[in-house]
């Protein structure tokens, strides 16, 4: 066991919309604009703030996520990301204390930052509150006396007397305000159907964003007392904060990565790559061909409704994917990659657009979204999970696929939560799996191995009829 002494702190709010993720990136802006080394992690299933975290940071930003993972994975992930760092911030999800459920703090920020040892800096929208903040901030800070609450950023104030009525009514329950930010719209990420846009799809927008996120940050937060609460923390014992050498490369994988196609965990490619993996990233928008020389495909989560014409335009990439498919190389395939590979995605404005056709069914847009944590058992041997085999993951998708659930290639079957049925999802045929869940490999370590090991036999084998 080790014990590291790692300056962090939890970003966290009420309730989402408070401005956490814009004031958390900016904080990791303003301070690595110090000179700081830091490191930003997500509490959660997200794969777009951690995006703005590492334009902020120049470093790749991490998921925490005590229900998906164990929480000794969760902290040797977080000690291996942040032992060379000089400060660790962590963005929360939704409010405090929201997670799995309504009953636990299983998946919640709060479970996050008690296993962390971290302290909690709350953001409170008060725009349209005065003395209430004061009872907002109380509230928050008693609902779980193990939690350390070490202060506040009062968000959206309309002016320096507003600033002074708010800090006032918090302090007088005892908890100190860092700082208050005016009401900035030019400050707020844009949305749509998914969410917030991805910093990989307006990079340019995104670098002027964080600049002047860290100028108000800088302008308005004590950036010094910042860094105080976050060093005053105690070590965190960990088994191993060493990350494992990745193993000599024995294939390589295809993953598709572009603007279409962003939705990913770092985890899940630093466990690839120690199982043997060499990741090779490509962009099915704009590449006419698959990588040279690889034994599987990785395509991803993202965007690929919004980017259907240029995907439909690019018959020559499209070609190889299917001729690859065919051949029986391991392909696996999450929500965007499962739309991708079904014959067609119908977007929201009726537009329908051919896809590659190696999932029967089709991918049609919806105003429902389809959202939350998922246990999924494996009906079937497939290149990740052996039939009986379980991970975890989560779903996030506003689409609905009309593929052949009820034949003998469904995926998985998903473990009911409250009100749920028992249902299958995803496809699986040959060396094909693609479903709507989002798998997080620490879950389950050798989701990684085994996808390895099967690149690495159908490439073995392909090479011996080649020779």
């Amino acid at each position: 066991m080790t014990q590291l002494r790692i300056p962090r702190l939890v970003v966290a709010a009420p309730h989402s919309g408070s401005g956490k993720s814009t004031i958390a990136s900016g904080l990791m802006a303003a301070l690595a604009a110090t000179g700081k080394a830091v490191q930003g992690f997500k509490v959660g299933p997200d794969y777009i703030d951690p995006g703005y975290h590492a334009a902020a940071t120049d470093r790749p930003s991490r998921n925490l996520d005590t229900w998906m993972v164990s929480k000794e994975s969760v902290l040797t992930t977080f000690a291996r990301a942040a032992q060379d760092a000089d400060v660790a911030v962590i963005e929360g999800v939704m409010g405090l204390y929201d997670g799995y459920d309504a009953q636990t703090e299983r998946g919640s920020t709060a479970e996050v930052a008690k296993l962390l040892g971290a302290p909690v800096l709350l953001v409170i929208d008060v725009g349209r509150m005065a003395r209430s903040a004061g009872a907002t901030a109380l509230g928050y800070r008693d609902f779980d006396p193990d939690l350390t609450m070490a202060g506040v950023i009062c968000n959206k104030t309309g002016s320096e007397k507003h600033a002074l009525w708010v800090t006032q009514a918090i302090e007088g329950i005892g908890l100190p305000v860092l700082g208050c930010l005016p009401r900035k719209p030019s400050l707020l990420i844009p949305e749509r159907h998914l969410g917030l846009h991805t910093a990989v799809e307006r990079a340019e927008e995104g670098r002027v964003f964080l600049r002047h996120a860290a100028e108000l940050i800088t302008d308005h937060i004590d950036l010094a007392r910042v860094l105080a609460l976050a060093a005053d923390v105690e070590p965190l014992t960990v088994e191993s904060p060493r990350v494992t050498a990745p193993v000599k490369p024995r294939t390589r994988i295809a993953v598709a990565y572009d603007a279409a196609f962003c939705f990913y965990y770092e985890d899940n490619f630093d466990l690839l790559r120690e199982a043997g993996a060499d990741l090779i990233f490509f962009s099915p928008i704009s590449e006419d061909a698959l990588p040279k020389d690889i034994g599987g495909l990785y395509l991803g989560g993202g965007y690929p409704e919004l980017y259907a014409e240029r995907l439909a335009g690019n018959t020559s990439l499209m070609d190889a994917i299917r001729q690859a498919v065919a051949a029986g190389m391991p392909t696996y395939a999450e929500c965007g990659g499962l739309m991708f590979l079904t014959e067609s995605i119908t977007d929201l404005r009726g537009n329908t657009y051919p896809m590659i056709g190696a999932v029967p069914g089709r991918a049609q847009m919806r105003e429902r979204l389809a959202m939350g944590y998922r246990e999924v058992t494996a009906l079937r041997d497939t290149i990740l999970l052996p039939a009986g085999g379980r991970a975890r993951g989560h779903e996030f998708h506003y689409s609905d696929w009309s593929g052949p659930l009820a034949d003998d290639h469904a995926a998985y079957q998903i473990t009911p939560r409250l009100r749920e049925e028992v249902r299958a999802e995803g496809y699986v045929r040959d060396n094909v799996l693609a479903s709507y869940v989002h798998l997080h490999f620490s879950a389950h370590r050798d989701l990684a191995w085994n996808f390895v090991d099967a690149c690495t036999r159908w490439r073995g084998s392909r090479l011996v009829r080649v020779h």
